[in-house]
Parts: structure tokens; C-alpha cells; sequence
């Protein structure tokens, strides 16, 4: 079982969590790309078997999020789950929130809360943060793409946000406030997309279970994911050698410095580009000869 599941990741439940559950139903080797936070819904692209080994190669720059930025104050984890540190100022109006947000888009620096995931020596630093010790903001630079509002909800504006993979959004939710003076944080957290994962596609856990037992699951392709990455299909007089994961020719136009190779039609795995070459980085397909 090679390839990707769309999961539909629910709140309360941690990426990693996800993860162990679809590992001991499946049997496979499971990963995720692109962490969600325990509180946060939505989509959580899923990792199976040989697909594991193509993280790094994913789209990870395109991401959507909707969100509720609440102006009932700010608190010390920037999401609702957090101590109030500074009180409300009340709900900015329409008009003066839409001309706040268009500050925001383009490259931009954040200092995501120290109870964030982000890492210190390896340790995440709420856990840091948690056991009391110190730990300092890491900076960031971000791209937000666009921010719209939807519609106004609970004590503040309901958002969608297209932004790059790293974007902290109850961080950007956070410094709204502080630039319009209105302390906030974010309420709600939804991803509806995540590279070419799109949450119309997402499956539940409970779906999956279900396919699972009724032997109907279906896998995403391991290529599902790469359609980013240029294509080198294998001439016939070449096959041999693709087939025993010699490297090859290069005779592929990439402005990437990997691509997507096949045999016969059918996904062999990743290729990068050296000199006049291309030589296999990862390979999925499961062939004679091949490893």
C-alpha cells in the first residue's frame, strides 16, 4: 500500500495521534505531512508505505485556512485555549478590519507564541514553556497570499487565508489585534487545503475505517502529491537501466532540480538532476531488479 490518504484531521486530536490510529489499522509504514495542531481541524495529508520517502519532495506552498479571529482578548497561546493576558477592546467594525488585514499580505515576520510546536534543540517549545523554563520567540518569514472575510461570528470575523507552508495563523490572528489595538486570538482553526489536498476530497477516520473493513479503501497515487515536479517519461532504450536504478541521461527542460520519472506509463519515483544526468533519489514502483 503505496500512496496518500486525504485525512479529514477532527479537533482534539493530535497529527501524531492520526497517525498511530490509521498505522495500527492499515499495517503500513504511516507519516504525515504538514502538522496541525491538536485544537485545529482539516486537512492532514496521510503517508503510506514506499510514499513515506517523498515528504520531502511535496508541494508544501500552497495553504488555506479558514478562521475565526476573536477580539475578545489575547491570550498567552494566541488560540482560544490560552489565559486571557489583555483584555477586550471590543469588535472593530467591517470597514476598519478589511483595512487592517490588507497590511498583512506579502512577506511578512511573525513570532509565533512560545506554546507553539517549533522546536529548541529538538525539544517543542511548549513543552519548554510548560515546565516553566525559559524560551525565547523564534522569527519567522512568512508569505500571506490573501486574507478575505466571510462573515462576522462569534465576537469577531470569520477568515479565509491562503498563505506558504510555516504560516502560524493564530500568530497572524494575534498581531491583527496588536496593530489595530483590539487584542485577539484565534477561536477556530480549519485547513481546507494543503498542497494539491483539498478538503471536498478529505475522509474522515471513521470513513476510512469503514473502507477499510469493507475492502474499499482507495489509495491516492504516490505521485498524487508531485504534480509540481517536472515529468521524464523513459525511452524504450532505456528501460533496463531504469529498471535497476541506473542513473540516466538527462534529457528532460526542468527549472526543478528534481523530477517525476515513469516506465511504461507508471510512476517509477523521484530523479535529480546532476550535470548531464538524473539520478534516482527515490524509488516507488515495484519492479524486477529494482529496489
Amino acid at each position: 500500500m503505496n500512496g496518500f490518504l486525504n485525512v479529514l484531521k477532527p479537533p482534539g486530536v493530535s497529527s501524531a495521534a492520526v497517525v498511530g490510529r490509521l498505522k495500527r489499522l492499515l499495517h503500513e509504514k504511516t507519516g504525515h505531512a504538514g502538522t496541525l495542531d491538536p485544537e485545529a481541524a482539516g486537512v492532514l495529508p496521510i503517508l503510506l508505505g514506499r510514499a513515506t520517502r517523498l515528504l520531502d519532495y511535496m508541494a508544501r506552498e500552497d495553504k488555506e485556512y479558514i478562521a475565526c479571529i476573536s477580539f475578545l482578548g489575547s491570550t498567552d497561546t494566541q488560540d482560544a485555549h490560552g489565559r486571557i493576558i489583555e483584555k477586550s477592546r471590543g469588535v472593530p467594525d467591517r470597514k476598519a478590519f478589511c483595512d487592517a488585514i490588507a497590511h498583512f499580505t506579502g512577506e511578512i515576520v511573525q513570532h509565533p507564541s512560545v506554546y507553539s510546536a517549533l522546536k529548541v534543540n529538538g525539544v517543542p517549545m511548549y513543552r519548554l514553556a510548560r515546565s516553566g523554563q525559559p524560551v525565547q520567540e523564534k522569527e519567522r518569514r512568512i508569505r500571506i497570499d490573501s486574507i478575505d472575510v466571510i462573515d462576522p461570528c462569534d465576537s469577531g470575523y470569520l477568515i479565509r487565508v491562503r498563505c506558504s507552508a510555516g504560516t502560524y495563523i493564530r500568530t497572524l490572528c494575534h498581531d491583527i489585534g496588536q496593530a489595530m489595538d483590539k487584542p485577539a486570538h484565534m477561536g477556530f482553526l480549519l485547513r481546507t487545503q494543503s498542497g494539491s489536498f483539498r478538503i471536498e476530497q478529505a475522509r474522515t477516520l471513521e470513513e476510512i475505517e469503514h473502507d477499510t473493513e469493507t475492502g474499499t479503501l482507495g489509495v491516492l497515487s504516490p505521485d498524487e502529491a508531485l504534480v509540481h515536479l517536472p515529468r521524464f517519461d523513459v525511452p524504450e532504450e532505456l528501460k533496463k537501466q531504469a529498471k535497476n536504478g541506473v542513473s540516466l541521461p538527462a534529457s528532460v527542460q526542468m527549472d526543478s532540480l528534481y523530477c517525476r520519472v515513469y516506465l511504461d506509463s507508471a510512476f517509477l519515483g523521484i530523479a535529480e538532476k546532476t550535470g548531464d544526468r538524473l539520478r534516482f533519489r527515490v524509488i516507488i514502483h515495484e519492479n524486477d531488479g529494482m529496489t
